[in-house]
């Protein structure tokens, strides 16, 4: 059955009939019968999916809308809100998942029957799984977190704001084989503690006044660094025993899931071509590429490294889970159980639901604020994983100043994040490991290093590492993990290990190397975790007595305190380079171009008839086409900084159901932003790449063009002007106005070779320029270290 209340933006439409939003709004003007809006604003119209879809099919437009594309715009459609759409989607798509012939029972009929007994059979998969009640659907108002900040402070007195540092490419990392495991009762009780009391003044979440606006800035009082560290108690307030958690996702009623029926019906359809965890990932994954802003993403390898740091878990817990990323990189075990809380009750119900398709493991989903509500103040988990919120002040330092997690003393107002690190300590067993994300300030802020002196001490930080810049958002600085073990005993001579891995950066966009990055981190730490320290790696790791870091600072930071990688092979390394370099301006004297001779008269220019990219296009001499999309399969991206700086593709774009536009080889891209004249000849190095944003491609007939010959003249300066408009910050390039001579094919392909040559040419010169950037960087180590003598 059609869904007639999904409304679709012309945006949609385009997607829908593969055209541009121009060709939709050509539709509306020349075609009468064309549907009218049913909602959006004047500028941005919205009409009926069903409508445009019977009138695509009229036209001969549209044979049927894809799936995949009719599912989604049923979810961002839906009265409620996309993410209300999705939970609903997703408690759907757990019923399929574990009890496949039940659905096709339920959905044999018509909408209303489906939502009759829907709930009742969505309640037997929902309370193991979950612990969840019936009928309060989902556990919020509509759509917050669609309109949320970007790493909203987690208070509860903000409740559309969405902290969501963990969320992520849902499609990327790898996937695991769920596990045959039997869901464990409703109420869990694992290793847990005595009851412990829940925050001292910190009233239940649902106490706090309702309002969309963040709490003014200005309304906690400054507060001295030094003194926040030991806070006289005046009178301690009385404890408030803490409730039960209230689960993230609830059984939806049928009046809820009437409206949900033809998304439901179509997610099902979906989930039996694709299966319903892959659904789920889609509709979630597309969810997030849609609004890249709403969400702080944590990319999959960042999270699959953090999982194995902490090590085999049978209890885990994210304290800031956003869309369960690192809890969805934890390995699936038997007996497993998955401890998710997060502010925004949207995003802890979608966690929830994603763990439960994930693997069939245990998994508690709490909407709440951490800091100040805690929903596990019993629980003692064998690990914790964590990508706080960074720089929050209203994280609760005047309401939580004799809070009892506050072991290692209470944090100043700017260290939020040092609260985020004794919480995650305060939820974990004896020997029990935590991984959090941290910003670099966090290791050498003053008014920290009180409490850094302290988990010194006392044995609980174990290692700091220092990722290489692009690792995870904020993309321009090199983020840290914190690995912690809650201590059993104080140790004697305790040492802590110090990991830089910003060698491993790259010149792309593609995020550093990560296969180098967790080999490294996980050589040195296991190493560490077997013997207490570890052997010195210049450059790259060493494990540090505490002693040696308690100064007035005790600042953290890894490059302040490991040696240069030049002091173990300073001079061998140098000379390598130099010879390399020296092979290098060898090959550039050798491709330098011939000079011209000046003893002849100058022969004036050369005037041939031109022709331009798009009559050559239209003759079919070439196909042009134009970048962006991801297609359904993850394939680097050619980027325009890739050519621009001759680097491999390193790019990554979101999956869409449009086709990638693939590279071959011979084929010539051209970057149409930032006023450069540049062409680059597809070879064996970037080929089968994903042709990226901001590039135009073209595939020249070998029959009638060379390639190389294509390239060189799209690159001449007065051509590249000639065919650029100009706006008040930027140039672009129309690739349709650039000219070319028309000349034989072999006159093309003399040219061509000389075109070749001085590609070669560049290429070396780039090389050259990069090897002597680093001869002269590790000179000037070497001299300062001592590694290099001056004579």
């Amino acid at each position: 059955m059609q869904d007639n209340a999904t409304e679709v933006t012309a945006a949609g439409i385009a997607r829908l009939a593969g055209v541009g939003r121009a060709a939709v709004s050509n539709w509306r003007r020349r075609h009468a019968d064309f549907p009218k809006p049913v909602g959006g604003t004047e500028t941005s119209p919205s009409f009926a999916l069903a409508e445009i879809e019977s009138w695509l099919r009229e036209q001969g437009k549209l044979a049927e809308v894809p799936l995949r594309e009719r599912v989604w715009q049923q979810l961002v459609g839906h009265p409620e809100g996309p993410v209300t759409a999705l939970v609903y989607a997703g408690c759907a798509l757990l019923l399929i998942h574990e009890r496949p012939t039940v659905w096709l029972d339920v959905s044999a009929g018509s909408d209303e029957r489906l939502a009759a007994m829907l709930p009742g059979e969505l309640e037997q998969v929902i309370v193991p799984r979950f612990g969840a009640g019936r009928g309060r659907g989902v556990h919020s108002g509509r759509g917050a977190s669609a309109d949320a900040a970007v790493n909203t402070p987690n208070t509860p007195n903000t409740p559309n704001a969405v902290n969501s540092p963990n969320a992520v490419d849902p499609s990327a990392g790898t996937t695991t084989s769920p596990a045959s495991v039997n869901t464990a009762p409703a109420a869990p009780a694992v290793n847990t503690a005595p009851a412990v009391p829940a925050v001292n003044t910190a009233p239940p979440v649902n106490t706090f006044p309702a309002t969309n606006t963040a709490p003014a800035v200005h309304a906690p009082p400054a507060v001295n660094p030094a003194s926040a560290m030991n806070p006289t108690p005046t009178t301690p307030s009385t404890p408030t025993t803490p409730s039960t958690p209230t689960p993230a996702v609830h059984t939806p009623t049928g009046p809820q899931l009437l409206p949900s029926a033809p998304l439901l019906r179509g997610a099902a359809e979906l989930a039996a071509e694709t299966g319903a965890r892959q659904t789920f990932e889609f509709l979630l994954g597309r969810h997030l590429d849609a609004n890249p802003r709403q969400y702080t993403l944590t990319p999959a390898e960042l999270a699959r490294l953090m999982a194995e740091l902490a090590g085999p878990a049978g209890t885990v817990l994210d304290p800031a889970c956003g869309t369960g990323a690192l809890l969805r990189a934890v390995a699936p075990r038997p007996g497993q159980q998955l401890y998710a809380q997060d502010n925004a009750p949207e995003l802890a119900a979608l966690t929830a639901l994603r763990l439960a398709l994930h693997a069939q493991v245990t998994v508690r989903g709490t909407a709440g604020d951490t800091l100040r509500a805690d929903a596990y103040p019993a629980l003692r988990a064998d690990a914790v994983l964590c990508h706080p919120p960074f720089n929050e002040r209203n994280w609760g330092h005047d309401e939580l100043a004799y809070d009892p997690r506050w072991e290692y003393g209470f944090p100043a107002r700017n260290e939020s994040e040092l609260a985020w690190v004794q919480h995650a300590l305060a939820r974990l067993k004896d020997g029990g490991t935590a991984v959090l994300l941290m910003p670099p300030a966090a290791a050498s802020r003053r008014s920290g290093r009180r409490i850094r002196a302290d988990l010194l001490r006392r044995g609980a930080l174990k290692a700091v590492v220092a990722l290489p810049i692009g690792a995870a958002p904020p993309y321009n600085i090199p983020l840290h993990l914190w690995v912690l073990r809650r201590p059993e005993r104080a140790p004697a001579q305790p040492e802590v290990l110090l990991v830089d891995t910003g060698r491993f950066a790259t010149e792309g966009r593609g995020g550093p190397d990560w296969q180098a990055v967790r080999g490294a981190v996980l050589d040195a730490w296991k190493a560490f975790d077997r013997a207490g320290r570890f052997d010195e790696e210049p450059g790259l790791a060493r494990s540090v007595p505490v002693i040696e870091l308690l100064d007035d600072d005790v600042d953290l930071a890894p490059a302040r305190h490991l040696p240069p990688a030049t002091a173990a092979d300073g001079a061998d390394q140098l000379t390598a380079v130099r010879e390399r370099l020296g092979e290098t301006l060898r090959l550039t004297a050798d491709l330098t171009p011939p000079p011209v001779d000046h003893s002849a008269d100058p022969a004036p220019p050369t005037r041939w008839p031109l022709t331009t990219i798009g009559e050559l296009a239209r003759g079919g001499a070439l196909v042009m086409r134009t970048g962006g999309n991801g297609g359904h399969a993850r394939v680097p991206v050619l980027t325009d900084h890739d050519v621009l700086a001759g680097t491999a593709p390193s790019g990554m774009l979101p999956e869409s159901d449009e086709e990638a536009v693939l590279t071959e080889p011979g084929d010539v891209v051209v970057p149409v932003l930032g006023g450069g004249s540049m062409a680059r000849v597809i070879d064996d190095t970037t080929r089968g790449a994903a042709l990226g944003r901001s590039l135009v491609l073209l595939r020249p007939d070998p029959a009638s063009l060379d390639p190389w010959f294509l390239a060189g003249f799209l690159r001449g300066t007065a051509n590249n002007r000639q065919a650029s408009s100009y706006a008040s910050t930027a140039t672009r390039l129309d690739v349709r106005r650039l000219q070319l001579p028309r000349l034989p094919l072999d006159e093309q392909r003399r040219y061509g070779a000389r075109f070749r040559a001085l590609e070669d040419f560049e290429r070396a010169l780039r090389q050259a320029g990069r090897l002597g950037e680093q001869l002269v960087r590790g000179m000037y180590d070497g001299l300062t270290d001592g590694t290099v003598a001056p004579g």
